[in-house]
This record gives C-alpha cells, sequence and structure tokens, in this order.
C-alpha cells in the first residue's frame, strides 16, 4: 500500500480536505490515526475530530512538522501568510501536494523550503468520489511520492496527470470552475420549468433526471456530442426551435468567454500576467 505508514497533514481542512479526507477513510487507504488537520476554527477541527477519529490542531506548525506528506488546502489569499509558519516542517517532508487555485509550484517550493511538489486541481464533486482532478509533478517527486500522490488524489474521483504546469490553470477555468457552469445552466432550465407552469418540484426532478441521463447516454454511446444533439433534433422541431435561440443568443460565445475569464483569473491568482485572447472584441477582458 502506498501509503503504508505514512502520516498527512492537511493545511486548511475545508470543503476539499475533507472530501479527500473522507475518500481515504472510505477506500481504506489510510487510517484516521495517520491523518493531521489543521485549520484556524478551533469549533472546525473538533468537529472533524469527533466526525472522522483523527487529530486535529489549529497549529499548521505543528502539522507540518509531524507530516510525511502535507497537503496545502487553504485559500489562495491565505497562502503567504501560512507558508512561513509550515517552512521547518515542510522541509523535512517527502511530498507537498497543493489542492490551491491559482497557487504556482515554484510559488509553493521557494515558500515552504521543498522542492517536491504535486500541483492539483480537483472539483466539487470530489465531495462524493466522482470528481475530476489534473495534476502534474516536479521532477524532484520520485517515483514512490508519485504514487502516493495518485493514491491521495485517486480518493476525490478521477484523475488525468499532465506533464506541463501550464495545463493546471485550463483545468482551473474548465473542470475546476465547471460545476458551477453547469449548476447555473440547471438553474435556468428550472426555473424554465416553472415559468411553464410545473412546480419547482418537478421541474428540478425533470431536469436533474435530463441531465443524469443525458451525460450516461453519452458516456455508454461513445459519440460526438454534435451526433448526440443531432439525434434528438428533428427538422422543423421543438429542438430545433429552442436550439436556433440559444445559438442566435450566443450561448457558444458566452460560455467560452467565461471559461476564457477564469482561466485570466487563475493566472492572476498565481501572479502570472493575463493572456490577451485573440477571439475577444476589443474592449473586452
Amino acid at each position: 500500500m502506498s501509503l503504508g505508514n505514512v502520516t498527512v497533514a492537511f493545511i486548511g481542512s475545508g470543503v476539499m480536505a475533507e472530501a479527500m479526507i473522507k475518500g481515504l477513510l472510505n477506500e481504506k487507504l489510510l487510517p484516521a490515526e495517520q491523518i493531521i488537520a489543521a485549520d484556524p476554527r478551533e469549533e472546525h477541527v473538533n468537529e472533524l475530530s469527533k466526525r472522522y477519529g483523527l487529530k486535529g490542531t489549529t497549529d499548521n506548525s505543528m502539522a507540518a512538522d509531524a507530516a510525511d506528506i502535507l497537503v496545502l488546502s487553504v485559500k489562495p489569499q491565505v497562502l503567504s501568510h501560512v507558508m512561513p509558519e509550515l517552512r521547518k516542517g515542510a522541509h523535512s517532508s517527502k511530498l507537498i501536494l497543493s489542492i490551491i487555485a491559482g497557487a504556482k509550484i515554484k510559488t509553493i517550493a521557494d515558500g515552504v523550503d521543498n522542492a517536491s511538489v504535486v500541483r492539483a486541481m480537483p472539483n466539487t464533486p470530489a465531495q462524493i468520489g466522482q470528481g475530476i482532478t489534473v495534476w502534474t509533478a516536479t521532477p524532484e517527486v520520485l517515483p514512490p511520492q508519485i504514487e502516493q500522490a495518485r493514491a491521495l488524489i485517486g480518493a476525490l474521483g478521477d484523475q488525468i496527470f499532465l506533464d506541463d504546469e501550464r495545463y493546471l490553470d485550463m483545468a482551473t477555468a474548465l473542470s475546476g470552475s465547471g460545476p458551477a457552469y453547469v449548476f447555473m445552466f440547471m438553474e435556468a432550465l428550472i426555473d424554465a420549468g416553472v415559468h411553464l407552469g410545473f412546480s419547482r418540484r418537478d421541474a428540478e426532478h425533470l431536469v436533474l433526471q435530463t441531465m443524469r441521463g443525458s451525460i450516461e447516454y453519452a458516456e455508454k454511446s461513445g459519440l460526438h456530442p454534435a451526433q448526440l444533439r443531432n439525434q434528438v433534433t428533428s427538422p422543423g422541431g421543438t429542438s430545433a426551435e429552442a436550439i436556433y435561440h440559444l445559438e442566435k443568443g450566443g450561448l457558444r460565445t458566452v460560455i467560452s468567454r467565461a471559461v476564457w475569464a477564469a482561466f485570466q483569473r487563475s493566472v492572476a491568482l498565481g501572479g502570472g500576467t493575463p493572456v490577451r485572447n485573440p477571439d475577444t472584441l476589443d474592449g473586452d477582458r
């Protein structure tokens, strides 16, 4: 077992960290006594300790000192304040795994004085083990630690390893923020159903099952989304009429610009220079 006798400390124990903790325990990849959850909110730490039987602390330095693997899961805005507290303990850790949006590998490696860094971008469905995580690693991460990272990330769902860090900001915009786009589309469909005359409960049921079934059908069919759309779009029919208005309203363009804006924000959070989108109109950002 790649995580056999290691101690894993989570610095920042919010939603995504808890999802990983839950996955590790559910999959029996790590016993609770080998997990440390550090968080500034004492009541939250106590709650996690009670719920999972792990070790909880409000002391980041103590957690880092005890960790073989350090998982960084704080908000991007507080990373610079947290890293000095971790530096002494993190220097001797075998692996630093960051799931902080926008935080560059160099920033983390320099900040904690440890070049063995894995940077990962999970998404919200990880909370039920159905996430997708894009990740990469520095050359200093040894093969055993690569397998440990793979096991940790696997606790969140599916994963894609890429050898270039630039894909992490892209993944942040596409799959990291992606659930927000899906939820907003769901919300719009439900509201449309209510406008037609359905009760909100029935509209929610119709939309959720339609999306669930469409996704499963798409996976099993192996067809391109355009082919699937054509299957339900009869000439002169209701779907054709709806799609005409979606296209007329610029749905594809709006989605593309939204994802690009999220990508730019991820780059900015990491201290990078935003890249101009050649497809945008003058004055757009």
